[in-house]
Order: C-alpha cells, then structure tokens, then sequence
C-alpha cells in the first residue's frame, strides 16, 4: 500500500512495506533523522548485538554489510574490530548518510530481491541487523547472500521473531543445511529499556552459521 507522502516515517510504517518502491520512499524520507529519530529514540539494540558475536566468533573481512541503511552496525563493528566493510542497501539516501560516517570500504546500492552487482565468494563475513522483518526481506535472500561468502565466512543475521516464524525461516535454514555448518540461534532485545513501551519485548533472533 502506498504510503501518505505527509505521514512521518516511523517503526509501524516500515513494517507495513510491500515494494522496493514504497522501502525507497520511506528510507528516503526517513535517511537525515533515522539515527536520532529511530535509533536513539527507540534505543535501538540489534547493530550492537550483532557486531558483539560476530565479533566473538572470530570474524574476519571483508565483511558485507546487508541492509546497512545509514551505517549503525559498521559504526558498532569498527569500534570492536578492524575488519574492512562494504555497505548494501536498497535506498541511496540511506547509503549516502552510512558514506559520511567514513567506515565503508565501498557503497553498494541494490535490490536483494534481484540480482546483486557482486562475484561470488568475495566476502570472509556476512552480517545484517534489521533486513530481515517485517516488510523487508525473506528467506529466499540468503541463498544469494551465501553465494556471495567464502568458504569458512562468518555469518550473523538478525531475523525480527515472529518474522521468523511467519516466513518459514527455520525450514529455509534446515533446506541450507548442506550449505552451511554451526547453525544455531541467539534470541537478543531488538530495543533497550529506553526505548518506545509498546516494543520493549521485541525480540530478534541472531541466525550464526559459516558457509561450508
């Protein structure tokens, strides 16, 4: 459904997506004020979490950010890891306000849903917080993700809960199974206490495995 251009970008908003249209519109809109608006007001956990183990796991880069929108997992990975980053994300706004942070190796504007402008196996670590919810981004994503790793690389990708378990990501990851090793979950907080009431008890599952 097509957004009211005069509606405020916000949590219910985004999870209400359908196209890579109304995702461009909204992230568009919503590129200047996300990290103060969303990420601060909602004292947003998911980048933090998912920098924390892949950096506990050992990863190495490049690593490839997935959904990387204005840069809140590259600024959480670089300040626990050196490793060289690349951002993907559908919107050019977003990815415009992640280039001013001046952590990314290179920017990459692109449809996951579609084919990506990358050669396989170039990557020593895959992570995501936030693509995988509501309105967003499914299981199908990650076979292309996994063509895109090396063998051995890391992976830590944050699935919205009952995302999860709508779209059938647990029997997508049984279907991977020869694709990939160490496969297991860890449910985090998407948000900190000093975040919006009503989301307190969001939960996100982190999907950790390594290409095979």
């Amino acid at each position: 459904m097509a957004r009211d251009p005069k509606d405020k970008p916000n949590l219910d908003a985004a999870y209400a997506l359908e196209t890579p249209e109304d995702n461009r519109q909204l992230y568009g809109d919503w590129a200047e004020t996300y990290d103060q608006s969303f990420a601060q007001n909602m004292d947003y956990q998911l980048p933090a979490h998912v920098a924390r183990v892949f950096t506990e796991l050992g990863g190495i880069g490049p690593v490839l950010d997935v959904g990387a929108g204005t840069g809140l997992l590259a600024k959480a990975l670089s300040t626990c890891s050196d490793v060289v980053i690349d951002a993907l994300d559908l919107s050019a706004d977003m990815l415009a306000m992640a280039g001013q942070k001046g952590i990314y190796r290179t920017l990459i504007q692109a449809d996951l849903t579609k084919t990506l402008p990358i050669e396989p196996a170039q990557y020593g670590g895959i992570v995501s917080s936030g693509t995988f919810t509501h309105g967003h981004v499914g299981p199908d994503a990650l076979d292309k993700l996994i063509a895109l790793a090396r063998p051995d690389a890391v992976f830590v990708l944050s699935v919205n809960a009952e995302h999860f378990e709508a779209r059938g990501f647990a029997a997508k990851f049984e279907a991977l199974a020869p694709k990939i090793t160490d496969y297991h979950l860890r449910t985090v907080s998407i948000y900190g206490a000093n975040g919006d009431r009503a989301h307190t008890h969001d939960k996100g599952h982190l999907a950790v495995f390594r290409r095979a």
